[in-house]
């Protein structure tokens, strides 16, 4: 996907359909099993360690960090209970997100920003890590989190 393919980030009511559509597309052209299982988050972070390879400006490769980003999310709502959520004023400054993944206990992640972190900062920010999180972490200490 070039920088040309880059989308708005949808409302969270249409962030499944948009999810579904962006791994159409790449699987069709890649041939990566993308199949919505926790494990698939460890090919998430490879994929987005090798566009950080290549050395890419931020803004040409927009598109598929949210794309994947979507994806991990999906991941979420899918095999942790997640649901999709726009975020308000507070949770949007605070995450540079527009949507995010709301838990059942009510804690609030960003698995947008999450792969933008790990495009940026490299390994310590792990989408794949980002999930075993989802169990490991106490709703008192922490409302928003990702």
């Amino acid at each position: 996907m070039s920088g040309d393919d880059r989308a708005m980030v949808p409302p969270a009511s249409a962030m499944r359909a948009y999810t579904m559509a962006f791994v159409t597309r790449l699987t069709e052209r890649n041939r990566l099993p993308l199949n919505y299982s926790v494990a698939s988050l460890r090919l998430v972070d490879l994929v987005v360690d090798g566009l950080r390879r290549d050395q890419p400006g931020r803004a040409q490769v927009d598109g598929i960090l949210l794309g994947l980003g979507a994806y991990t999310g999906e991941v979420i709502v899918r095999r942790a209970g997640g649901e999709w959520v726009d975020f308000d004023a507070t949770q949007r400054e605070l995450f540079r997100q527009t949507v995010g993944v709301r838990m059942p206990d009510g804690r609030v992640w960003n698995p947008l920003g999450k792969v933008v972190n790990r495009f940026e900062s490299g390994p310590e920010e792990s989408v794949q890590r980002l999930y075993l999180l989802l169990h490991g972490r106490s709703a008192q200490r922490k409302a928003f989190c990702g």
